[in-house]
């Protein structure tokens, strides 16, 4: 990870953000409504947590055969990316609530998911929603050396068969949050100094860390065995949640950041980023399904990821709203604006990305 941060052109001839801001802004003065959640939020976490919670209950209070177990499981880590996509994801922005408790409160829903509150907010807030899609600074481009996600990072020969089994390794995303990456994370940030908001010393970061790592596994692990359950399907089910989980939150990342269309912009000798911020963000983005309802309420939006990387700070239910602002004034200034209409579409973009990458560099 390079610690030399680049720098954004401030050269915006074509005034995109000023006229894009200027525009939202009126959207929501006019209808006089708010920028962050409402009802429907509100209802959506409900429904969210319902479906994270209540098979952990049910596994919890009667004895099942394996297969019954197991396939509550699949539906506790289909509500833990749920509630990560719709409730954690917007509180950690500032978005769920005008009332900034509401928002720690509903951010914090990341320790019960295997995450760490600062961990996510560097990583997600500051790195990858300043440097998107940059190499080097951009950490969610980083699989160590099993996954090539950009033509400029090193190849290996087996790299061919990426495709393949970068399904398998997706799956992994939250069990290795829960087991070292929060650790690893949470050692490299410090060194560097990085924080979202307030700074808060070493010792209470790793003395939060480790008090809710034991919470986590508590709930998860311990208290499973403690009310009988036998300690291997304990463990498989634990695998199956997180593995579930990460299969869905790796992809929707995926087809957003790693698709044929999107871009991995370098900096300049200068360290310089051609383009403005906003309008780098069209550069290296793409929405998917945007028309399709399920799609859009159970990622918590994630599927216009355009909006949400242009203003994070809005919650996920106006997407949809601003979504038709962004597209016409992105389309005013000819500038890009990546859009696959159906999901389908997107997973084909991001497998074919994946082959053309896993290509021996010379011969690509």
């Amino acid at each position: 990870m390079n610690t030399s941060s680049p720098v954004f052109s401030k050269n915006d001839n074509l005034k995109f953000f000023r006229t894009l801001n200027s525009r939202v802004n009126n959207y929501f003065k006019e209808n006089n409504i708010d920028k962050t959640g409402n009802w429907k939020l509100h209802l959506k976490t409900v429904v969210m947590f319902t479906i994270f919670l209540t098979p952990y209950f049910i596994l919890l209070s009667m004895q099942m055969p394996i297969w019954a177990y197991l396939l509550l499981n699949i539906v506790i880590g289909i509500g833990m990316a749920g509630v990560g996509m719709n409730v954690m994801h917007d509180g950690n922005h500032g978005a769920y609530s005008s009332k900034s408790w509401v928002n720690k409160l509903m951010g914090g829903s990341i320790y019960i998911l295997a995450g760490n509150v600062y961990n996510w907010q560097v990583q997600h807030n500051v790195l990858h929603h300043t440097y998107t899609n940059i190499l080097g600074h951009d950490e969610d481009l980083e699989a160590g050396r099993i996954m090539r996600f950009t033509k400029e990072a090193k190849w290996y020969s087996f790299h061919r068969f990426q495709q393949y089994y970068s399904v398998f390794l997706y799956g992994l995303l939250t069990f290795n949050w829960s087991i070292t990456t929060d650790f690893l994370q949470m050692k490299r940030y410090l060194k560097r100094n990085l924080s979202y908001g307030e700074f808060k010393k070493p010792v209470v970061r790793w003395t939060t860390l480790i008090i809710t790592k034991i919470i986590y596994f508590s709930i998860w692990l311990v208290i499973p065995m403690v009310m009988g359950i036998t300690w291997y399907k304990v463990v498989l089910g634990f695998l199956v949640m997180h593995y579930t989980a990460g299969v869905i939150l790796s992809v929707v990342f995926q087809l957003a950041h790693v698709v044929e269309e999107t871009e991995n912009p370098i900096p300049d000798d200068n360290g310089e980023i051609e383009n403005t911020w906003a309008i780098h963000q069209l550069f290296t983005t793409a929405n998917f399904a945007p028309k399709n309802w399920l799609i859009n309420y159970y990622t918590g939006g994630l599927n216009h990821q355009i909006e949400h990387h242009i203003f994070p700070n809005i919650s996920h239910i106006h997407y949809d709203k601003i979504g038709e602002i962004v597209k016409q004034t992105a389309k005013e200034c000819q500038l890009p604006y990546y859009e696959f209409t159906t999901t389908r579409e997107a997973i084909k973009s991001h497998f074919r990305h994946l082959k053309e990458l896993g290509r021996k560099p010379q011969l690509a």
